[in-house]
């Protein structure tokens, strides 16, 4: 099957999703990928969303974290304050899956403005539970698509801390877990390098030319010596996502596409 580089996005994000791992979910692109694995590669995998489902499981993607769909296919639903003290504070989350508006080199998030904060030229969605996942959960999942407008050189907002200014920052901030683990794009993987935590390129995926990475990203981008390359997507995979795609869109009265 051919594939855009959205769906490549997409079902590479679901492979680093292990099965039986717990994870809270963002609505959007972190929703769809954490979907998909749970259709595909990680069939056990323990879904939490911050309006208090546990084990959600969604036949169509939500629109958002009140969706209905979310608490009616859960195992069971919680009160949002247990979300978060007994759920992500307590150490009890394995992954925290996030989208952004804007990321940079050790993986701190901005989805509050673009430009200046009192006067910005763009007013994004705003934080929600992002600045608590991303300080709490164990690990840290980022899924986004690659353009300089959105890998910057330096955040207009700091909405969601990852590694800092790199090295020991998120240390010696005394927050919890590993932070970001895993840049998703539509161009390649990034992960963070080992003492200075500044995400380099450790695959790229299928057609992407390391000229179209650095012509994507708003900083002098490096690539792991040991570079990768990223799995097709299997038909498997394809159909998965598809189909959920499909479903999706037959729902909420969209076209095909838009879910």
């Amino acid at each position: 099957m051919s594939y855009s580089t959205a769906e490549m996005m997409t079902v590479a994000a679901a492979r680093r999703l292990r099965n039986g791992a717990v994870c809270f979910v963002g609505i959007g692109l972190p929703s769809k990928a954490a979907n998909l694995a749970r259709l595909t590669s990680s069939p056990d995998v323990v879904l939490i969303y911050e309006s208090g489902p546990i084990g959600a499981k969604p036949s169509v993607l939500p629109l958002s974290i009140g969706d209905g769909e979310l608490a009616e296919t859960a195992d069971t639903v919680v009160p949002t304050g247990e979300i978060f003290r007994y759920w992500l504070q307590g150490g009890r989350i394995d992954v925290g899956f996030l989208g952004a508006a804007q990321v940079d080199r050790f993986g701190n998030i901005n989805t509050t403005v673009v430009g200046d904060y009192h006067a910005p030229r763009t007013r994004l969605p705003g934080a929600g539970g992002a600045p608590e996942i991303a300080g709490s959960a164990k690990q840290v999942l980022i899924i986004l698509k690659q353009s300089t407008r959105a890998f910057v050189e330096k955040l207009d907002f700091i909405t969601s801390v990852g590694h800092g200014e790199g090295g020991d920052s998120r240390k010696r901030l005394g927050l919890p877990g590993a932070g970001p683990v895993g840049i998703i794009t539509d161009l390649c993987i990034m992960e963070p390098e080992a003492g200075s935590n500044e995400f380099v390129v450790t695959s790229m995926h299928p057609g992407v030319t390391r000229e179209q990475i650095v012509a994507a990203t708003g900083w002098a981008v490096r690539f792991a010596d040991d570079l990768q390359h990223t799995a097709a997507p299997s038909d498997t995979e394809l159909s998965a996502l598809r189909d959920l795609e499909a479903r999706t869109a037959q729902a909420h009265g969209q076209a095909p596409g838009e879910a």
